[in-house]
C-alpha cells in the first residue's frame, strides 16, 4: 500500500515550534490519541514501515550482464568456433563468457541489500501512551499524534517532538555523524537548523543512551529521516566504472572493425578465385584471429589478485571493478570522526587562574593555555606551555584535573596494551587527561568518596557531585558549559569577560572547552538540591577537548596530495570543530574557507559545482548535502571516492563512482551501499587502497599492451596471405589456421599476460596525477606499440613459414607434412614472440635490468609453463590430431628463437625514443614555466607511459 502523510507533517518545521504549537498541529495531546482515531490514522496514513523497493527480476539481471559489445564478439567467437566443427574451443570461450556473468550477476543481486539493512533499523514495538494509559504496540502501528515513551536503551520508533525529557541523551551518529551523543532538550530551535542542531527532535532508529522523556510522533514510515534516506538511495545512480567505459568502447571499437576486416577477407578471398566455402573460412579465421577471448578472463583474475593485495592492506572491495577504479580517483570525500580522526576524546588545553592572585586579577594575570601532549586514549603525556615541556604539574592544574575526575562518571578499561573508555567520551577525555598528568585515578576516587550527585541535564548543562575529602570535610565540585558555571561562580564581570574570551579562543580552535568549578560544603550537608545548587563556586579551570587527528592520516592526506588527488572533509560536526580539524589534517590552507549545510542549501546547481570544487571543508551536512556534493563534482568530471560510516552517508555512498564504508563503527546500511569497506576505518588505508588501484591500472594496461598485438599480428597474417597467397591444387596457402590461433589465443597469451598481474608497483605510482576518467584505455602508446610489434611478428612468422615450406618440399618432404611444419613453425614463432615480447611488457617505463630480472619470478613461471604446452603443441600425436600440428627440428626451434629476439632491440629503441621525446616534452614545459617543477616532472612521467 503506497502511504501518505498527514497534510499537517509535510510542510512543518515541527522544532522551531512550541510543545503547545505542536500538540495543537498534530491534534494530539499530552495523553497521547484515542484507541479509535489512531485506527483512522493509520487507515489514512498507511503502517510505520519504510517500504521495500521492488528490484530488477534475474532475467533482467542476467539480460544486464550480456548486453555488453565485448561479450556479443565473445558469443559470436564461440559460435564460429562451433560452426568449424571445433567444440571444445568454442566451449571455453562460452566459459569465460559465463563467468564475466556470473560474477557481474551475483554483484547487482547483492546491490539491493542496503534498502533491506535500512529496513531492518526501524525497532519492532514501542511504547506509546493512548487515552492516558501505556501500552507497548507494533512500531508498525505507530501514527502521527501518538505520544511515545523513551527510556534508556530504547530505539526511537519514528520522528518526534520531545514533550518533556530528563538528562535525555541520543546517539545519532548514524544520521548525524557526531561522535558524541546529543543532549536533548523541548526548547524550540531556529526553523533553518540542520538535523544536528534540532536538539528538540528524537529520529527514528536512533538509540537512546542514557535518559528518558516523552515525544509526540510527527512523522512516520517514508516521511522520517529514515525514510527520506531510502528514497535518495533509490535516487541515487550506480556509475559505472572508468574501466568498465573504456572496455565498452574497446568492445564496440573490436566489434565494428572485426565484422568490416572480415567481411573485406571474404570480398577479397571470392575476387582471387577462392571456393566460396574457403572464403567463408578465411573470414571465420580472421575473426577468431582478431577476438581477444582470453582479455576478460585475464581482466577478472587481474582485478580478483588486486582484491586480495587490498584486502591485505585492509580494504576489502565488495563489488570488482571498484579495484581499478580507485587507482582513477580524483577527488576523495572523507567523514571526520573516526576516519581523519581517532574517534577519541582528548584533552588537549587547561587553563587556570594565575596562582596566588586574586579576585578579578586573577583572570587579568592568566597566562597562555597549557597543552597536554599524548595521543588520544594513551594514558602516556606531559604538560607543555608555549611548546616547551613544563617541569612539575603546578598545584592549580592539580586542582583542576582531580576536580574533572570526581565530577565524573566514566572509567578507564584496558585489554592487553590496548586503553580505552566506559562512558561518555567526554568525561572520559577528563580522566585520561587526569592519567597523562600523573593524578592517581583510582586513589584519588577512593579518597574522595562520592556522597550525591545532580547529573548532567540538558537545561541545566551542568554536573555536580558532593565528596567525603580526608580529612572529614566535604566539597562540591561542578562542571559544563563554560556558561552555566560561570553563572555559579564568585568572579565578577571583569573576570567573565576574561575567561569567556579564553574559552572562544578555544573553541575557535575546534574545541570543546568544559568549565571547573568547587565549593566547600559543611560536614553535614548529606545530598544535593537539584533545582536550588548553591553558588559562590571557586573556579578552578577550563578543559578544552577535541578529537584528535590520526597522525597517519596527515601523512595519507600529504601522499594523496602528491597523487593530484584532492581531499575533502564532509562532515556532520559543528563549523569550528571542522575548520580547526581540517587545519591540522593540512586541508584547509590559510584564507580557505569551509562551509556548513545551512550555507549549501541556498546554493544554485551551478553555484554549488563551484563550491564543491574550490572549498575542502564542509561541517553540518545532511544526506541530502553529502549527495548533491557528489553529484557536483562528478559533473565537474571528477571521479569521486566517498567515505562514512552512518545511514545519512548511504545515498552519497551509492552515488559516489567508490563508496567506501568503515568496517567496524560502519552500519549495515553503509556496508551494503558501499564499494569498498576498511577493516580499520582508517584514511591511511584509502591512500594504500588507491595505490593498489593504481598498480592494478598499470598492469591492466601492460596485459592489454602486451594481448593486442599478437591478436593483431595473426590478422594480419591472415590478411597478407589471403591477399597475396599462392593457391595450391585448388586450396588456399594459409601459414595459420584457426584453430590455431585459438591455441595462442587462449592459452598462450593468458599463460605470459596473468604473470604481469603480480608486477610490481612503478615507482611513480603515487607522484603522477589521477588518470583521465575519459581517456581511452586504448591510448596512443598501445595503438602505436601494438602496431609495431604486430607488424614484426607477422612478418616474423610469414617469413619462416615460406622459408620452412619450401625447404622442405625441396627437400623432397611430401606436401602435405611440409605443409603442416611449415604451420608449426610458423605458431611456434608467434609463441617464441610473445614470450620475448612479455619481458618487454613488466614496465612501460623502465626496462628490464633497471626494474630488476627476478622482481617478478611468476613471469618466468608462466614462461615455462608456455614453453611446456607448446612442447605438447609440437611433439604430442594428440595434439596433432586436435591442432595440425607436426614434429619441428631443433634447427628450427633456433630459427624461430632468432626470428623472435628480433623484438628485443626494436623495443629498446621504441622505449629509448619514447623516453627522448618526453624529456623535449618536459623541457619545453619547463621554459615555458619554470615554477611548474611538480607539473614538470609529472609530464614527463605520463608522457613516458
Amino acid at each position: 500500500m503506497s502511504q501518505r502523510v498527514l497534510p499537517p507533517s509535510a510542510a512543518i518545521a515541527w522544532h522551531s515550534l512550541p510543545v503547545p504549537d505542536v500538540l495543537s498541529k498534530i491534534e494530539s495531546a499530552e495523553a497521547g490519541l484515542a484507541g479509535d482515531e489512531a485506527a483512522r490514522r493509520l487507515k489514512d496514513v498507511g503502517p510505520n514501515v519504510i517500504q521495500r523497493a521492488k528490484g530488477d527480476g534475474p532475467l533482467k539481471l542476467l539480460f544486464r550482464q550480456i548486453n555488453d559489445p565485448l561479450i556479443y564478439v565473445l558469443l559470436a567467437s564461440a559460435a564460429l568456433a562451433m560452426a568449424m566443427g571445433e567444440a571444445i574451443d568454442g566451449a571455453v570461450v562460452l566459459a569465460v563468457v559465463v563467468l564475466n556473468t556470473a560474477i557481474g550477476f551475483v554483484q547487482e543481486l547483492r546491490a539491493g541489500k542496503a534498502i533491506e539493512a535500512l529496513v531492518d533499523m526501524v525497532p519492532q514495538t514501542a511504547t506509546v501512551v493512548r487515552g492516558g494509559q501505556r501500552s507497548v504496540i507494533p512500531a508498525a502501528e505507530v501514527v502521527p499524534g501518538d505520544v511515545v515513551v523513551l527510556d534508556a536503551g530504547d530505539k526511537v520508533p519514528a520522528d518526534a517532538r520531545l514533550l518533556s525529557v530528563k538528562n535525555l541523551h541520543v546517539d545519532e551518529s548514524a544520521l548525524t555523524g557526531e561522535s558524541v551523543p546529543s543532549d536533548k532538550h523541548v526548547a524550540a530551535v531556529p526553523e533553518d537548523a540542520g538535523v544536528g542542531d534540532r536538539k528538540n527532535l528524537a529520529f527514528g532508529g536512533t538509540l537512546v543512551t542514557s535518559g528518558a522523556a516523552t515525544a509526540v510522533v510527527v512523522a512516520t514510515g517514508a516521511a522520517t529521516e529514515l525514510g527520506r534516506i531510502s528514497s535518495m538511495l533509490h535516487e541515487a545512480t550506480e556509475i559505472e566504472t572508468p574501466l568498465t567505459r573504456s572496455m565498452a568502447k574497446v568492445g564496440r571499437v573490436l566489434t565494428v572493425a572485426i565484422v568490416a576486416v572480415a567481411l573485406l577477407i571474404v570480398g577479397v578471398a571470392l575476387l582471387r578465385g577462392y571456393p566460396p566455402v574457403d572464403a567463408m573460412l578465411a573470414g571465420i579465421s580472421l575473426a577468431v584471429a582478431a577476438i581477444p577471448e582470453g582479455l576478460p578472463a585475464i581482466i577478472t583474475i587481474s582485478l580478483a589478485i588486486g582484491v586480495q593485495r587490498m584486502a591485505r592492506r585492509r580494504a576489502v572491495i565488495r563489488k570488482l571493478p571498484a579495484v581499478e577504479t580507485l587507482g582513477s580517483t580524483g577527488v576523495i570525500c572523507s567523514d571526520k570522526t573516526g576516519t581523519l580522526t581517532r574517534n577519541e576524546m582528548t584533552v588537549r588545553a587547561l587553563w587556570t587562574p594565575a596562582a596566588g592572585a586574586q579576585g578579578e586579577a586573577a583572570f587579568e594575570q592568566a597566562g597562555a593555555a597549557l597543552e597536554v601532549t599524548g595521543v588520544g586514549y594513551a594514558p602516556e603525556g606531559e604538560l607543555r606551555r608555549d611548546g616547551a615541556p613544563v617541569g612539575e604539574v603546578p598545584e592549580a592544574v592539580r586542582a583542576l584535573l582531580r576536580a574533572g575526575l570526581l565530577c565524573n562518571d566514566a572509567r578507564m578499561t584496558r585489554e592487553g596494551d590496548a586503553c580505552g573508555i566506559q562512558g561518555d567520551p567526554t568525561e572520559g577525555a577528563l580522566v585520561v587527561a587526569a592519567q597523562k598528568l600523573g593524578v592517581d585515578v583510582e586513589g584519588t576516587r577512593r579518597e574522595h568518596r562520592r556522597v550525591d550527585v545532580v547529573p548532567f541535564s540538558s537545561e541545566r548543562q551542568l554536573m555536580a557531585t558532593l565528596h567525603e575529602a580526608p580529612g572529614g570535610d566535604r566539597v562540591i565540585f561542578m562542571k559544563g558549559a563554560p556558561e552555566a558555571v560561570l553563572g555559579r561562580a564568585a568572579i565578577g564581570e571583569a573576570g567573565r569577560a576574561q575567561v569567556m574570551a579564553q574559552v572562544e579562543q578555544m573553541a575557535a580552535q575546534g574545541m570543546r572547552v568544559l568549565a571547573v568549578a568547587s565549593r566547600p560544603a559543611g560536614r553535614d550537608v548529606a545530598s544535593l538540591d537539584e533545582e536550588h545548587l548553591p553558588e559562590g563556586f571557586e573556579l578552578l579551570g577550563l578543559e578544552g577537548m577535541i578529537d584528535p587527528p590520526r597522525p597517519e592520516a596527515i601523512d595519507a592526506i600529504k601522499a594523496c596530495h602528491a597523487a593530484g588527488i584532492t581531499v575533502k572533509m564532509i562532515t556532520g560536526d559543528h563549523l569550528a570543530t571542522a575548520r580547526a580539524i581540517g587545519g591540522q589534517l593540512g586541508l584547509v590552507p590559510d584564507g580557505a574557507r569551509a562551509m556548513n549545510g545551512t550555507e549549501l542549501s541556498r546554493l544554485s546547481e551551478g553555484e554549488l559545482r563551484a563550491a564543491a570544487t574550490s572549498t575542502h571543508v564542509f561541517a553540518r551536512v545532511a544526506p541530502e548535502h553529502k549527495l548533491r556534493l557528489v553529484k557536483a563534482l562528478q559533473a565537474e568530471g571528477k571521479v569521486v571516492a566517498m567515505t562514512g560510516d552512518g545511514v545519512n552517508d548511504a545515498p552519497a555512498l551509492k552515488q559516489a563512482d567508490i563508496g567506501v564504508a568503515m568496517g567496524i563503527t560502519g552500519t549495515a546500511v553503509s556496508k551494503e551501499s558501499a564499494d569498498v569497506v576498511l577493516t580499520d576505518d582508517n584514511f591511511a588505508s584509502i591512500r594504500a587502497a588507491v595505490e593498489e588501484g593504481r598498480r592494478v591500472y598499470d598492469n591492466l594496461v601492460k596485459a592489454l599492451a602486451f594481448v593486442l598485438p599478437t591478436n593483431l599480428g595473426e590478422a594480419l597474417i591472415l590478411l597478407v596471405a589471403v591477399m597475396s597467397f599462392p593457391i595450391v591444387g585448388g586450396a588456399p596457402l594459409m601459414p595459420i589456421t584457426a584453430v590455431q590461433i585459438l591455441w595462442v589465443n587462449l592459452v598462450a597469451t593468458v599463460a605470459l599476460s596473468l604473470p604481469l598481474a603480480f608486477e610490481a608497483m612503478e615507482k611513480d605510482v603515487m607522484s603522477r596525477p589521477p588518470r583521465d576518467p575519459g581517456e581511452p584505455i586504448l591510448s596512443r602508446f598501445v595503438l602505436v606499440r601494438t602496431a609495431i610489434v604486430a607488424v614484426l611478428m607477422t612478418a616474423g612468422a610469414i617469413g619462416l613459414f615460406f622459408y620452412e615450406y619450401f625447404t622442405e618440399l625441396r627437400g623432397g618432404v611430401v606436401s602435405e607434412i611440409a605443409y603442416r611444419e611449415a604451420q608449426t613453425a610458423a605458431v611456434t614463432t608467434v609463441v617464441l614472440f610473445q614470450i620475448f615480447y612479455v619481458l618487454n611488457c613488466r614496465s612501460l617505463r623502465d626496462s628490464m635490468l633497471k626494474i630488476g630480472l627476478f622482481s617478478n619470478p611468476w613471469v618466468y613461471v608462466g614462461i615455462g609453463a608456455l614453453l611446456a604446452l607448446q612442447l605438447c603443441f609440437v611433439y604430442a600425436p594428440f595434439m596433432h590430431t586436435l591442432f595440425g600440428s607436426a614434429p619441428l627440428s631443433l634447427d628450427a626451434w633456433v630459427k624461430s628463437t632468432l626470428v623472435a629476439m628480433s623484438i628485443l632491440p626494436v623495443m629498446s629503441a621504441e622505449r629509448w625514443w619514447r623516453t627522448r621525446r618526453a624529456r623535449r616534452s618536459a623541457e619545453r614545459e619547463r621554459r615555458s614555466d619554470p615554477s611548474d617543477v611538480g607539473g614538470v616532472a609529472s609530464a614527463m612521467a605520463n608522457r613516458g607511459a
